[in-house]
């Protein structure tokens, strides 16, 4: 039987409150640590567990159980140094994947240095994700594999009358169509088959790396 994910999330200002709130919503287990009452009676309600602790030291993180944590975010602020320390404590501890909330490229390199599975700088991809919105309409998601693979919606026009067979839209423009939403439905139909005819007004949804997305008119 897998193991049950249990999540620590380690600092619990805007960031931190936000996504382990989120991922109690998911259904996951998720134990929040701070050195601020303030924050960790904030977050009593909304977590599975909380503690307030100084998070810098190893001994306590080790007391507090994050040896049996699978998945772990740190997110402290402004603070570089004490962001790397707990970051490669973690790693010293076992646990198999450390996600933190970095400032700058700087620190993101310093992570990735000490062995972080993945680096967060939200600044940064709040503001990528305003671009692509404003330059790709009908934009989604950008997908882990890379920053420049998205995920984006389409209306049908210029594509209406033909079958995706037809349309051949991987070798022709590189791109991938995943899902179509007929316009008298409200339902996505995931992996459409070749066979598939989609006309005017349908709505289609589409995966491939930006530069190919922009130069695609559906």
């Amino acid at each position: 039987m897998a193991k049950k994910m249990l999540i620590g999330v380690i600092g619990l200002g805007k960031f931190g409150t936000a996504l382990g709130k989120n991922l109690v919503n998911m259904g996951y287990e998720v134990l929040g640590v701070d050195k601020s009452e303030e924050a960790v009676q904030r977050c009593q309600s909304l977590f599975t567990q909380v503690y307030r602790a100084d998070i810098s030291d190893k001994k306590v993180l080790e007391q507090l159980g994050f040896k049996e944590v699978t998945h772990a975010v740190v997110s402290v602020g402004s603070s570089i140094s004490t962001s790397i320390m707990v970051s490669f404590y973690l790693k010293e501890l076992g646990v198999s994947k450390v996600w933190v909330k970095a400032v700058n490229e700087d620190h993101e390199k310093l992570l990735k240095k000490i062995g972080v599975d993945h680096v967060v700088i939200p600044e940064r991809s709040a503001a990528q994700e305003v671009a692509l919105k404003m330059a790709l309409p009908g934009f989604l998601e950008i997908l882990p594999f890379g920053e420049k693979v998205v995920i984006q919606e389409k209306v049908v026009e210029k594509w209406s009358d033909k079958t995706i067979k037809d349309l051949d839209v991987a070798n022709k423009y590189q791109i991938q169509i995943i899902a179509i939403k007929r316009k008298q439905n409200n339902e996505y139909q995931f992996v459409p088959k070749g066979s598939d005819l989609l006309t005017q007004g349908d709505k289609i949804i589409v995966i491939g790396e930006m530069e190919k997305l922009l130069k695609v008119q559906s």
